[in-house]
């Protein structure tokens, strides 16, 4: 009897233990995550005290009814209206009309209310759109770029993202006024630094056992022997630097390199 009690005794301990050892571990980390949102309200009220800060919250939602489901993708403000653009998908129909793709809706009290589509019905608008359709049979709507004043609507008409036609507009207060679709080659993303790169050149190359390029004569790179190296020395004799990490042709010489 005093064996079986003490079999059921163990047996209970041992999830009585298992639950203590949880609450532990989940105590402690509570504890953590609390003084880290201590530490970052802090560093919150320093930066907003430092910079200045505008709150920013949601006031409110709204949804956007169109006819046929669709799969939403951009949207862009045209005066107090915008103009939403989205796919769908209708095997019964032969054309894709322009209300296929896009829908205008005019905000207003806190809400959205659809429109007709005359800000598009333009005819020289709606001959291309009907061509490009018809041309490019997996064309698909991207998105809306805007570089002021200009409005472009892209077209994604191949299997790459580089494979686009794009609609170009001049955007007039609550007026859109249709271009060309000549203008693919002006959709580019903005710049991602606030300098340009320059691209080095042979004067630059430093000839020796381990070559390599110098770049305002403080650092020097080099992509021979399987590796890409950096280097503070000017010095040829030795491939050894601060960093390297493996590039995938270990054949390659400098000439076969782009450095910036």
């Amino acid at each position: 009897m005093a064996e079986v009690l003490e079999e059921q005794t163990a047996e209970s301990a041992e999830p009585q233990l298992e639950r203590s050892t949880y609450e532990i571990i989940r105590n402690r980390l509570q504890a953590h995550a609390d003084e880290l949102r201590g530490r970052m309200a802090k560093l919150n009220d320093v930066r907003r005290d430092v910079f200045g800060s505008i709150e920013t919250k949601l006031i409110e939602t709204a949804r956007i009814t169109t006819e046929h489901n669709c799969v939403p993708r951009d949207m862009v403000p045209v005066g107090d209206r915008f103009v939403f653009g989205y796919n769908v998908h209708i095997g019964l129909k032969s054309e894709t009309a322009v209300e296929d793709v896009f829908a205008i809706q005019r905000f207003a009290e806190q809400a959205f209310h659809p429109e007709g589509l005359e800000l598009l019905e333009q005819d020289n608008l709606l001959h291309d759109f009907k061509q490009l359709y018809k041309y490019y049979k997996t064309t698909e709507f991207a998105k809306f770029q805007v570089i002021d004043p200009h409005v472009y609507v892209v077209f994604k008409v191949g299997k790459s993202n580089r494979d686009i036609k794009a609609f170009k507009f001049l955007r007039d207060g609550d007026k859109l006024t249709y271009l060309d679709n000549r203008s693919d080659h002006e959709v580019v993303y903005p710049s991602q630094h606030e300098f340009e790169w320059t691209r080095t050149h042979r004067d630059l190359h430093r000839a020796g056992e381990h070559p390599h390029i110098s770049i305002e004569d403080r650092v020097f790179v080099e992509t021979v022997g399987g590796d890409l190296t950096v280097k503070v020395e000017d010095n040829t004799a030795s491939g050894t630097g601060i960093y390297a990490e493996p590039v995938e042709d270990s054949d390659q010489t400098l000439d076969d390199a782009e450095i910036f």
